[in-house]
C-alpha cells in the first residue's frame, strides 16, 4: 500500500509532502529514502515498492524546494533564506520521528542519493546514534578551495540579486572534467550522466518536476553541506559502530569518476568507522537505481540491509 502524509517543515511556512510505502503485515525495518538535487521522492518508487514487497516500510519526502513540498511551483529550487542546509536536515529528522513512534522499537536504515547522500552524511554526525545503517548512494568529494569559491560566487549573488535568484553559471559551475564525456544540457538522453536508460532520461527531461534551475538558496544548502561533509571534524562525530554502505557507478562523474567516492570511503574508515563497505558498479552512471542493472543494486542494497538487521 502507498499513503501520503504530511508534515510542517522546520521553515514554518511548508507543509512537506511524504509518502510511505507500506508492506503487507508488520515490517521487519524501516528504510528512509532522501532524494537528490532538482527531482522528488516518487521517482523511487519502482525501488520503494521493490522493498516494500520484500518487507520493508520505505518512507520519504519531498525535500523543501522540491516536488509538492513548495506553496508555488515558483519555488522549485528554492530552500529558505535562514540557514537552508539546517533546514533540510531537521526535516530529514522530523520524518524520522514521526516514522519511529509509528513503528516503534524495529531497525531503522536510511538511503540518500547525491544531494540527498551528502544531506545524510550531515545528518549523521549529528542524529547518526539508533540507526541500524546508511546507505550513502551517489556521492563525491570536493577539495575545499573550490567549494568555497562557490560559496562565496552564491553569496555574492545573492546579496545583490536574492536568494531566489538562477543563474546558469552556477549550474556550469558544478560541471568539472569527469563530466565532459557526457551530456549536461539535457537535451541528449543517450548520453546524459545522470543516467544510460535513454527512457529514463527523457520521461526525466519531459517532467518539470525535474531539472529545474536551482535557486542561490539551493546552491548555498547544497554547497554548505558538500563543505561540512569534507571536514575531519564533522566526519569523526559519526558514530563509530555505525554500518555505512558507499556505493556509486564506476562512471559517475559526480563521484569523479569512482575517485570521490573513494575518497569519501578512505575518510570514514580514517575516522575508525568499523563497519563500512564501498561498492562501484562498473559502467553505471550517477543515477544507479536506475540503470540497466537495478535489479542487480536493488538486490545487493537489500541484501546488505539484510545483513545488518540484527
Amino acid at each position: 500500500m502507498k499513503k501520503n502524509v504530511s508534515f510542517l517543515s522546520s521553515d514554518e511556512v511548508t507543509r512537506i509532502h511524504a509518502v510511505q510505502w507500506i508492506p503487507a503485515g508488520q515490517p521487519k525495518a524501516v528504510v528512509q529514502l532522501i532524494h537528490g538535487m532538482c527531482e522528488y521522492i516518487e521517482r523511487y518508487d519502482d525501488f520503494a515498492n521493490f522493498l516494500r514487497e520484500n518487507g520493508f516500510l520505505v518512507v520519504g519526502h519531498d525535500h523543501l524546494g522540491h516536488g509538492q513540498s513548495v506553496n508555488s511551483i515558483e519555488d522549485w529550487g528554492y530552500i529558505t533564506e535562514n540557514s537552508p542546509a539546517r533546514a533540510l536536515v531537521r526535516d530529514i529528522h522530523h520524518l524520522r520521528v514521526l516514522t519511529q513512534k509509528r513503528y516503534p522499537g524495529i531497525p531503522y536504515f536510511m538511503l540518500g542519493h547525491s544531494m540527498g547522500s551528502y544531506l545524510l552524511r550531515r545528518y549523521l554526525t549529528h542524529k547518526g546514534e539508533g540507526l541500524a545503517g546508511a546507505i550513502i548512494v551517489g556521492t563525491g568529494s570536493e577539495s575545499d578551495t573550490k567549494t568555497r569559491v562557490g560559496l562565496t560566487l552564491v553569496r555574492a549573488l545573492a546579496r545583490s540579486k536574492g536568494w531566489h535568484y538562477r543563474a546558469e553559471s552556477l549550474q556550469e559551475m558544478t560541471y568539472n572534467s569527469a563530466y565532459k564525456a557526457f551530456d549536461t544540457t539535457n537535451t541528449d538522453p543517450e548520453n546524459s550522466w545522470i543516467c544510460s536508460d535513454p527512457e529514463i532520461m527523457k520521461t526525466y527531461f519531459a517532467d518539470a518536476r525535474c531539472g529545474f534551475l536551482f535557486t542561490t538558496s539551493g546552491f548555498e544548502a547544497l554547497l554548505s553541506t558538500v563543505l561540512f561533509d569534507n571536514q575531519k571534524r564533522n566526519i569523526e562525530r559519526v558514530p563509530k559502530t555505525l554500518p555505512i554502505l558507499i556505493t556509486s557507478g564506476e562512471k559517475d562523474p559526480v563521484g569523479g569518476l569512482g575517485k570521490g567516492v573513494k575518497t569519501a570511503y578512505q575518510q570514514y574508515v580514517k575516522a575508525g568507522i568499523t563497519d563500512i563497505d564501498c561498492v562501484l558498479y562498473p559502467d553505471a552512471r550517477h543515477e544507479i537505481l536506475n540503470e540497466p542493472n537495478k535489479e542487480i543494486v536493488y538486490n545487493d542494497i537489500m541484501e546488505w540491509i539484510n545483513g545488518h538487521m540484527a
